[in-house]
């Protein structure tokens, strides 16, 4: 469930989708980063972020949310493996249509454009393959993982894709983290076990078809493979300069075929039995939708929400996540549950700073009032910046150009 997106980071939609807002050739010198305020007016800018804030805030609590009522559901359950599969064919065909557009609805321009991008370069192609395969194998984790878990449960323990993401980052980019970063990351982890343990001491009254130490297992599978995902997607495809949609189109075409594999392993024998869109309802095909174009609205978003706006929409996320299973679903928030959570919000805010407080409160000045050019210190690495979904979701670090977002 992630999405590709600019400005270096990525925002929670799902695995593959990839955003525009990549720096333009003679607008900054490396080591910088250029915001949108410097090329429009400050209060356009301000409604952009607001938009966008709102954007991750929804696109982020809602597909938890309504995965988690899909699958509990009275009723026939619908195969996940078919609606992961059927997410990565929508955002493919409209990533497609997209190209055709920009071709101005030449077929042959953008036969022979696809040709060039796909077939001859197939090097580049290739790339894509380990990170869709990832990324599909996440996706159709998180259905197990919310399938057992409550959705408050689930995105508070999700934010662990934050730490597998930074160490991931440390390891194989050589990218150093500040003593706040790495005290975050602490405060992370002890809020998690916190809400894990409320779950596993009862955290009130849960179905029999419910199996919470299989939820934890998954999630846990799905935030180290989306950490991992993230830096190997930025490693190798440094420097590439290929087409947003056309990296979505990639990852699509490697995630329907992987997917197709998945289901056809896990899922085979039923489907071909009871059939592909067995079980789907107007809630499932909601779901998938979320997952096909959620993901790219928060790619086309993304480029305009700062790190720090970034962590409190997921802070926001968490908090109305919690406040609608509450309503839906009958969750029992209890002191321990909050205690966790508090501290998961705590840390994600924290991670998501500049490194020092007056660098901070100067980001914070520039970004409402004058042109937003940061220098990065010469020969320091940047910091590694927000995790999210494949999709999804919140976001990850991946490429100059283009970044990650699930």
């Amino acid at each position: 469930m992630a999405a590709v997106g600019a400005g270096g980071s990525t925002a929670a939609p799902g695995p593959g989708a990839v955003s525009a807002g990549a720096l333009e050739p003679g607008t900054a010198s490396a080591g910088e980063t250029v915001c949108p305020s410097s090329r429009m007016g400050g209060g356009a800018h301000r409604r952009l972020k607001y938009i966008s804030l709102a954007v991750l805030v929804v696109q982020n609590a809602s597909l938890i949310l309504s995965i988690r009522y899909a699958r509990t559901l009275p009723g026939d359950r619908f195969f996940a493996t078919t609606a992961v599969v059927m997410a990565e064919v929508l955002k493919g065909l409209t990533c497609l249509l997209l190209l055709f557009a920009q071709k101005r609805g030449n077929v042959k321009h953008l036969v022979l454009f696809l040709h060039e991008a796909v077939l001859v370069q197939y090097v580049d192609t290739l790339k894509l393959a380990v990170p869709s395969l990832i990324y599909t194998l996440q996706n159709n984790l998180q259905y197990v993982a919310i399938s057992n878990l409550p959705a408050a449960t689930f995105q508070v323990t999700y934010q662990l894709k934050i730490l597998t993401t930074a160490l991931f980052s440390v390891l194989m980019l050589n990218r150093s983290l500040s003593r706040l970063q790495w005290a975050s990351l602490l405060l992370l982890f002890t809020g998690v076990a916190i809400v894990q343990a409320q779950q596993a001491g009862g955290g009130g009254p849960r179905p029999l078809d419910q199996n919470p130490g299989a939820g934890l297992a998954a999630v846990v599978a799905s935030c180290l493979s989306s950490g991992f995902a993230g830096v190997y997607f930025e490693k190798i495809l440094k420097g590439s300069s290929g087409s947003v949609w056309l990296r979505n189109l990639q990852l699509g075409l490697f995630g329907t075929a992987l997917g197709l594999v998945g289901l056809w392993w896990a899922e085979g024998t039923a489907v071909a039995t009871r059939g592909f869109f067995f079980g789907y309802t107007p809630a499932v095909w909601g779901v998938v939708l979320n997952q096909a174009f959620g993901g790219l609205l928060v790619a086309v978003v993304v480029k305009y929400a700062d790190n720090i706006l970034k962590g409190f929409a997921t802070s926001l996320s968490i908090v109305l996540s919690t406040v609608a299973s509450i309503r839906l679903f009958g969750f029992h928030v209890d002191p321990l549950f909050a205690l966790g959570a508090g501290l998961v919000i705590g840390a994600v805010y924290l991670y998501s700073l500049p490194r020092g407080a007056a660098k901070a409160i100067a980001s914070a000045s520039a970004s409402t009032s004058g042109p937003c050019v940061h220098q990065q210190p010469p020969g320091q690495p940047p910091p590694p910046q927000l995790s999210s979904h494949r999709g999804d979701l919140i976001t990850e670090p991946f490429l100059p150009k283009s970044v990650l977002v699930k």
